[in-house]
């Protein structure tokens, strides 16, 4: 056999060889040499299936001191770490979110007679004295809100006030909780509608005798110095309508047609250092002076009449025996 005869075959044999380990071995198809055990299969369709057939299970260990008082706190600390614990606390913490107070703080007190005395009355001028005594307060607490928000001023806030006051008041008759959420504060919205889940509402505002002004503000801190909380007293003096009706459609309240004078003293707060935070109804100050209003007619589902049958007597009339018959 010549020298080109044996070439040839060699040349045939390991291309077939080579054949042979690119059917059996995939990876050598790719173009890059990767190291391959021959116990591992070659297609990893079920690897973790197989990973799977055997579980290692953690049998517990008897003999081992289960009674945390008897173990010393190195064991027991070693313990709860092992099983990923954490220490036990004496206390409990719970998030605390504060975005509004509990209440009024130093609330306006509305002079006797407001709305009904001129101010050319000698009871009129008394109260405009008394509002420049008590001003210089209320020029140190809107010091304070400019110091968060530049913009804000106590003559054009009462237009802003008086939009607050319409969305709130709508948003409660069309009972459009959300947007009442955003109106109205966390003290104020609960006191707004724990009375008209079973109620109808219908008002609406007609017009403003006076226009808005800002009669009280005060700024207050919480916790620390830098949580500043704002309340703004507006004074409102509109004319609105209001009927309330019950669950069963019948007029309790107020009326579509008539319309009342209605003298309101409004709290508005917001948290200043929020920065997102926004102006909304917090209280309504009711002065001692000021008429009650009219209370609600209450209705209630009458009971239906149950038919009383009366009991027949199922006992059956002894019969006189002999004795009784010969005493008788």
């Amino acid at each position: 056999m010549s020298f080109v005869q044996l070439t040839s075959l060699r040349t045939v044999l390991n291309s077939s060889f080579r054949n042979v380990l690119q059917l059996n071995i995939p990876s050598l198809n790719a173009g890059f040499q990767v190291r391959e055990r021959h116990t591992k299969h070659w297609d990893p369709k079920f690897k973790k299936l197989r990973r799977l057939k055997v579980q290692k299970v953690k049998l517990p260990n008897f003999q081992e001191e289960t009674d945390g008082t008897k173990m010393t706190p190195d064991q027991m600390r070693a313990r709860m770490k092992e099983q990923g614990l954490l220490p036990p606390r004496s206390w409990m913490e719970r998030p605390l979110i504060i975005s509004a107070t509990g209440g009024t703080f130093e609330p306006y007190v509305p002079p006797e007679g407001d709305g009904k005395l001129s101010a050319l009355s000698l009871g009129g001028a008394k109260q405009s004295l008394e509002l420049l005594s008590k001003k210089s307060k209320s020029t140190l607490a809107v010091r304070k809100i400019r110091s968060f928000d530049d913009d804000f001023s106590p003559k054009e806030f009462p237009e802003e006030a008086q939009k607050i006051y319409i969305n709130a008041h709508k948003a409660l008759a069309e009972k459009d909780y959300d947007t009442l959420h955003q109106c109205a504060t966390e003290l104020s919205f609960p006191l707004m509608t724990q009375d008209l889940r079973s109620c109808t509402v219908r008002w609406q505002f007609l017009k403003s005798f006076e226009p808005p002004r800002v009669v009280h503000v005060r700024c207050t801190d919480v916790i620390n110095k830098e949580n500043v909380f704002a309340q703004v007293t507006v004074r409102f003096n509109t004319q609105q309508t209001l009927a309330v009706y019950d669950r069963f459609g019948r007029l309790i309240y107020g009326s579509e047609v008539v319309a009342k004078d209605v003298l309101e003293y409004v709290v508005f707060e917001k948290h200043m250092a929020n920065i997102y935070g926004t102006w909304r109804i917090h209280e309504k100050i009711i002065p001692d002076w000021m008429p009650q209003r009219e209370p609600g007619k209450k209705t209630f589902i009458q009971p239906k009449e149950v038919e009383t049958v009366p009991a027949t007597d199922s006992v059956v009339p002894a019969t006189p025996s002999d004795k009784s018959a010969a005493v008788a």
